[in-house]
């Protein structure tokens, strides 16, 4: 039985529910783990799903889909079209549902802004196939009946303005990494004022360190929050992000946090405001995520943070409060 938490409402239409359960397993692959752990989720009540072609792990997926005794009709399932199929948008679309084992997906998202070769290589910022260009691939799939939404991920206000500016379809949705460290609340607005759902990927933080980047979980107002209420730091993160209004994609192979992530609190105003003001603090304000520091020179996947349009340093430092 799906359990009752709330829904949103896409631009299309469509429901989307709040909750879901994200299919990155920290690297590419992992597939009898993602297996299991969605076949867990869906046997606790998730009816969401959120995986990618660059998860490595969509036959995993399908197959836990398959074998759950779930009608596929009542699963929103997500995948994502990856940088080095920027130009060839239709096949990689029917390469994932293959994969998958099913005839169409709920929402499918660019996964990325950047266009890669189909050896893996950054194609320089502006030059074909851009964004806007996938993006118009993408529109073109709309009326096949195999995906029911189309959206974006990681992209800025910069990029989206580009996008709707020389586009006919506004995305559904805009997935990004989301949490009190990271709130975006002026791309949440910008978003919002165009029915653009936000989309918290991450949005526990990634629990654990990377260079030294601070624990959203183990920060006190967190614990004293989730103290107060007989619940867990995570709990307290995900409640926080359903109820101003974005839906949240935790990752967890654990069967009792994996239940715990899609129990949401009843947070007080007093506690969404100090949760609202945790990347006011000291060292917060940042993104919690290890690819800032994959390249040398300070680049995500090709491009500066000037070309993706975030306010940031090296490291995923906000330069100021956003």
């Amino acid at each position: 039985m799906a359990v009752d938490i709330p829904n949103f409402t896409l631009n299309t239409g469509y429901k989307i529910p709040s909750v879901g359960i994200g299919c990155w397993m920290g690297s590419p692959g992992g597939g009898e783990v993602a297996e299991k752990m969605c076949r867990e989720a869906l046997n606790v009540g998730y009816r969401h799903i959120d995986t990618a072609y660059g998860y490595g792990n969509e036959e995993f997926v399908g197959k836990a889909i398959r074998e759950s005794g779930v009608p596929r009709e009542d699963i929103f399932l997500t995948t994502k079209l990856p940088n080095h199929h920027h130009h060839k948008v239709r096949e990689s679309l029917d390469e994932s549902l293959s994969k998958l084992g099913v005839d169409y997906v709920d929402l499918y998202l660019m996964h990325w802004p950047q266009s890669f070769t189909e050896d893996n290589k950054p194609i320089p910022y502006g030059q074909s196939p851009t964004f806007v260009e996938t993006w118009k691939a993408m529109e073109a799939i709309l009326g096949t009946g195999k995906v029911r939404s189309i959206g974006v991920s990681n992209f800025s206000i910069n990029l989206l303005e580009v996008l709707l500016r020389e586009s006919s379809i506004v995305p559904a949705t805009n997935q990004v990494e989301c949490h009190p460290c990271l709130p975006s609340d002026d791309l949440k607005v910008w978003c919002e004022e165009r029915g653009i759902l936000l989309t918290a990927y991450s949005p526990l933080g990634r629990p654990g360190s990377f260079d030294g980047a601070p624990s959203l979980l183990g920060d006190p107002d967190v614990v004293s929050i989730a103290q107060r209420h007989n619940a867990s730091p995570g709990q307290v993160a995900l409640s926080w992000g359903v109820k101003r209004g974005t839906s949240v994609m935790p990752k967890s192979e654990n069967p009792e946090r994996i239940k715990q992530n899609i129990t949401l609190l009843d947070l007080t105003d007093e506690e969404m405001t100090s949760l609202a003001g945790i990347h006011k603090k000291a060292s917060m304000h940042r993104s919690l995520l290890s690819y800032h520091n994959y390249s040398s020179d300070g680049t995500i996947f090709g491009w500066t943070y000037e070309q993706l349009g975030w306010n940031m340093a090296k490291g995923g430092i906000v330069h100021s409060s956003d």
